[in-house]
C-alpha cells in the first residue's frame, strides 16, 4: 500500500520584539522537532510585526497553500496581543465574547479580573477550544490555524493538547552519518544519493573545531529500510578513515 503524502504546516511567529531582537525566538525549533515526529513537514516559517492587517494577510497567504498553520504570539491582555482579532479579519468573522473562556478567567482572576483580562475571552466568530482534562487552558484553532501563546514554556504545555489531531501517519526518521570529509569533496556523492534513493532526503551540515567531526550527513523519510540503505551506500562509498562514530548525545535532526 503506497504512503500518503505526509502533511503541510506553516509557522507564523508574530511580534516586534522577535524582529527588533528584545527577545530570541524559541519555538520554532521545538516546532519542527515536534511535527517531524508526527509525520508532519514543516515547509514555512514567517516572522512579522504586531499589526494587524499583516498579520491577516500572512495568516491568508498561509492557511490557503498549507494543511495547518500555527500562530506564535499576541494573544495577551495589552496592546500589542492582536493575533486573534487579526485572525478574525483573515477569515472576514466578528469577534465575540467565548462565555467558556469568560467564565475560565473570571474563576482564574476572581477579584483581580480586569477589562484587559476579559479581552482574552473575546474570540473569532467559529472559534473552537480544544482542551483536555491535563491542561486548564484551552488551546484557540479557527478551521486549519491554531493560535498558541509566544512564551515558550506555554507554547509546550499546549501543545499536546493537539497532537492527535495533527498525527498524520507514519512519523519521520532521520539518521546521521559523521564524517571527516569537505563538503565539497562529497557534493556529487550526495548529488547521487538524494538521486537513487526515492523517498529519502539528503542534508548535509559542516561544523567547526570541536565537534569530532566536520560534516554531519543526515538521511529523513518514513521508510526506514530505504534510510538504512541510503546511509550505508554512502559509508560504503567513503574511505574508512573519513567515518566518525556517531557521538552518543547525536541527535540526528540537528546540524
Amino acid at each position: 500500500m503506497a504512503t500518503s503524502p505526509p502533511k503541510t504546516a506553516a509557522a507564523l511567529i508574530i511580534g516586534n520584539e522577535i524582529l527588533t531582537g528584545k527577545v530570541q525566538e524559541a519555538n520554532v525549533a521545538y516546532l519542527a522537532r515536534e511535527l517531524f515526529a508526527l509525520g508532519v513537514t514543516l515547509q514555512r516559517v514567517v516572522v512579522c510585526t504586531d499589526e494587524v492587517a499583516t498579520i491577516a494577510e500572512e495568516i491568508n497567504a498561509l492557511r490557503h497553500r498549507y494543511d495547518t498553520v500555527f500562530t506564535s504570539g499576541g494573544v495577551g491582555p495589552t496592546l500589542d496581543d492582536l493575533t486573534l482579532p487579526a485572525v478574525a479579519q483573515a477569515f472576514g468573522r466578528p469577534m465575540v465574547r467565548s462565555p467558556e473562556m469568560e467564565g475560565l478567567l473570571r474563576r482564574h482572576f476572581g477579584e483581580r479580573l480586569t477589562e484587559a483580562h476579559l479581552r482574552m475571552a473575546d474570540l473569532p466568530e467559529g472559534t473552537e477550544l480544544v482542551a483536555t482534562g491535563e491542561m486548564r487552558w484551552p488551546t484557540v484553532l479557527v478551521d486549519n490555524v491554531w493560535v498558541l501563546p509566544g512564551l515558550p514554556e506555554v507554547f509546550r504545555m499546549k501543545f499536546p493538547i493537539i497532537q492527535e489531531r495533527l498525527r498524520a501517519g507514519p512519523p519521520f526518521i532521520s539518521r546521521a552519518v559523521y564524517t571527516l570529509c569537505d563538503e565539497g569533496e562529497i557534493a556529487a556523492l550526495l548529488e547521487r544519493l538524494d538521486r537513487d534513493h526515492e523517498g529519502v532526503t539528503v542534508g548535509s551540515y559542516p561544523v567547526w573545531g570541536g565537534s569530532g567531526y566536520s560534516v554531519k550527513i543526515t538521511f529523513d523519510g518514513r521508510d526506514s529500510k530505504a534510510i538504512d540503505r541510503a546511509a550505508e551506500a554512502l559509508v560504503a562509498a567513503l574511505p574508512a578513515d573519513k567515518v566518525v562514530p556517531t557521538p552518543l548525545d547525536a541527535d540526528p535532526r540537528k546540524p
